[in-house]
């Protein structure tokens, strides 16, 4: 085996959490200077080179497939990997978002592929949870990633196809939201603390009620008591994992910061939409303090990345 395919064959499916963090960064930039009328061209800038570093790592991904299918199958039966593999759908869902405004008719595409993707691959990833062959030790907060995609759906679906998909696949992601939750702090305070590696899957906490409050407002098209809810427990939960930054610093680079990047981009985006929805300025500077923490995480991360790969870091078997 060449040193090419050896890379091809240990190539991450976890990577695909990077295309979520930059296309959510992509899509925060986008809505901040919308509401701002800038006319910067940040965003547009960023969602493109998202779907271009989508295409990318398909096509990796796709080799690694008909290639290695052994390493695939290895990767579905892991307790943790198995929850990135709808980051893949969920990517997709994540462009059409982007490119909602800019280009429709490719919106259109890539949300109805990705949404319907998404239900097969979540469909696929729950039963195999259901079959019971994985222990609590093994529940991680990288679980919330298929519900999240679900969550995520009606942001764009509310626009683009009939109210009821969106309220199907919304009622899917909230309920298995509020059941993860309480399995997930079981595990957390009841049993070993996460692996160093898993740590920053902390973060994936934040995502669920940031997403569903921009879903519910979408949905509804009001502020209500709900919504409030939604976007103060996202607040709250950026509030639980910054109490945890000190710990995370102190971290060694895994691929795994990559689960820092999206949720700080969702509760962003919860907060400029909250912004826009009441008018308050306390929302508005809070929304564009979160936009700039949320570019240099992902420049960070980003830059750590690039490093590990010179070193031959990534790519590599991993236990």
């Amino acid at each position: 085996m060449t040193r090419d395919d050896a890379k091809l064959e240990h190539l991450p499916i976890t990577l695909f959490g990077s295309v979520m963090g930059l296309a959510g960064l992509s899509i925060a930039w986008l809505r901040f200077e919308e509401i701002r009328g800038l006319k910067w061209g940040v965003g547009e800038v960023l969602i493109h080179l998202s779907a271009l570093w989508f295409l990318a790592l398909l096509v990796l991904y796709a080799a690694k497939v008909l290639r290695h299918a052994g390493a695939v199958r290895a990767e579905l039966r892991h307790p943790v990997r198995l929850n990135f593999f709808p980051a893949v759908s969920i990517s997709l869902i994540l462009l059409g978002i982007g490119f909602l405004h800019l280009r429709p008719d490719l919106a259109r595409a890539l949300w109805w592929f990705g949404a319907s993707l998404h239900l097969l691959i979540t469909l696929r990833v729950l039963g195999l949870w259901i079959r019971g062959t994985f222990h609590l030790h093994t529940l991680n907060p990288a679980w919330f990633i298929p519900v999240v995609g679900t969550i995520l759906v009606p942001v764009a679906g509310a626009e683009l196809a009939h109210p009821d998909i969106s309220w199907f696949f919304f009622s899917i992601g909230m309920v298995f939201w509020l059941v993860f939750l309480a399995m997930v702090f079981y595990r957390l305070v009841f049993h070993d603390p996460l692996p160093e590696k898993l740590l920053p899957t902390l973060s994936i906490l934040i995502a669920p009620p940031s997403v569903g409050f921009i879903a519910w407002v979408k949905l509804t098209g009001g502020l209500d008591p709900v919504a409030r809810v939604l976007y103060s427990f996202g607040l709250f939960s950026f509030l639980l994992v910054l109490g945890k930054v000190r710990r995370f610093i102190r971290l060694p680079y895994f691929v795994s910061w990559w689960a820092y990047t999206f949720p700080l981009a969702s509760v962003t985006l919860s907060t400029l939409l909250m912004s826009r929805m009441t008018g308050a300025a306390f929302y508005a500077w809070l929304g564009a303090g979160l936009l700039g923490l949320t570019s240099l995480v992902v420049l960070l991360v980003l830059g750590q990345s690039l490093a590990a790969v010179r070193r031959g870091e990534i790519c590599v078997a991993e236990d």
